[in-house]
């Protein structure tokens, strides 16, 4: 297993205006003021904390401000963060810093801030742009209010956005899902998060469950929306992952590509490569109680674990993977696999490339039928 000489660095925010119902992150509706300065030196003493396991001192390549709700924090907090963080690790030239948006609790002035802080991507979680849909999904803004977001984080200077945006929403016609994502086209994201709404135990929606589109209905609006993507000049490179001009998250790119991150803030997880072994990083999820003590449970990743591990993470990619990357990544030798790929490649859900692996158009959408073909 070869140490890698990069990182990626995620800080989660655990706070949102309210809770809505399809989601099952660890976000808490904020009750009274958030904390922003307390918060914000328990992150950095979190980050003290992880730094220790390191076997050495990796660049890293990019940050992600996650939620929750990051955009509810001030730029000034966000600026003291990263400043922390520069203070305290080699970032890349090149760093790309994320921050997650909410349209309904933001404005040119706080782009502006965050922009001036060192956050250079914004990821807005619109998920719909029909005013129906948002109120069932409980969220908080408007699709007005995601159009004027959108052109504030703009003029704020944000030359790379992400739009999150959900099809196969409760009672969700084609030509209504296709009119969403022409609406998130057309409002030029260098990148467009595309997912299926699924519902998640211990969620609002699990307990009250809407009705959502049938199979039938599911495939034509996936079907249609790839159509629509490719000609808009999208390049789907993960399964809900669509961008234009080759910006693909560097971020989401590490966790997919099986990279060794750092996870702070309540509830966070990170992977790290640790005194010749992989560890996960687990932070006390309660906010509460994380500011009291940022405490961190590690737990090794066993060998038995590592090819699924690895799979799950890889085959999200339309390229696929290499056998050099499995074999460094793992210290697996790629001969483990070989009932996995017999496998996959019978039922067509693999392809074998010159190099390595990739999935085949039917495993992207039946990635959880082809996993479960792992010894």
């Amino acid at each position: 297993m070869i140490t890698s000489p990069t990182i990626a660095l995620y800080i989660h925010f655990p706070w949102c205006t309210r809770k809505c119902p399809y989601c099952d992150f660890n976000s808490h509706a904020v009750s009274g003021e958030i904390p922003e300065t307390a918060y914000i030196q328990q992150l950095l003493q979190d980050l003290d904390q992880d730094l220790v396991l390191l076997d050495d001192n990796p660049t890293v390549t990019s940050i992600f401000l996650g939620g929750g709700t990051p955009s509810l924090f001030q730029p000034a907090a966000i600026s003291a963060l990263l400043t922390g963080i520069r203070q305290r690790l080699t970032l890349d030239p090149l760093v790309e810093i994320t921050l997650e948006a909410n349209p309904g609790t933001t404005d040119y002035a706080k782009f502006s801030g965050y922009v001036q802080a060192g956050v250079n991507r914004l990821s807005m979680g619109v998920q719909s742009f029909n005013d129906i849909q948002l109120k069932a999904l409980g969220r908080i803004h408007s699709a007005a209010d995601a159009s004027r977001a959108f052109a504030a984080a703009r003029a704020a200077g944000f030359a790379n956005i992400n739009i999150d945006l959900m099809h196969g929403l409760p009672g969700q016609t084609l030509s209504a899902a296709m009119l969403d994502l022409e609406q998130g086209l057309n409002l030029e994201p260098e990148h467009l998060s595309w997912y299926q709404l699924t519902i998640e135990p211990n969620t609002g929606f699990y307990r009250y469950p809407p009705t959502l589109p049938d199979d039938d209905a599911l495939w034509s609006i996936y079907s249609e929306g790839l159509l629509r993507l490719k000609a808009r000049g999208f390049e789907r490179y993960e399964i809900s992952a669509f961008a234009k001009n080759a910006r693909l998250s560097a971020h989401n790119l590490n966790y997919w590509r099986f990279g060794n991150y750092l996870g702070i803030g309540a509830g966070a997880h990170g992977k790290l490569s640790s005194g010749g072994q992989l560890l996960r990083t687990t932070k006390t999820r309660v906010p509460a109680d994380y500011l009291k003590a940022p405490n961190r449970r590690n737990s090794p990743i066993a060998n038995a674990s590592l090819p699924l591990e690895f799979l799950m993470n890889s085959l999200r990619l339309t390229d696929g993977f290499d056998w050099t990357t499995y074999e460094e990544s793992t210290g697996l030798d790629r001969a483990g696999l070989n009932n996995f790929v017999t496998q996959g490649q019978a039922k067509g859900l693999l392809n074998l490339t010159p190099g390595g692996l990739q999935p085949s158009t039917r495993g992207l959408q039946f990635l959880n039928d082809l996993l479960l073909m792992v010894d």
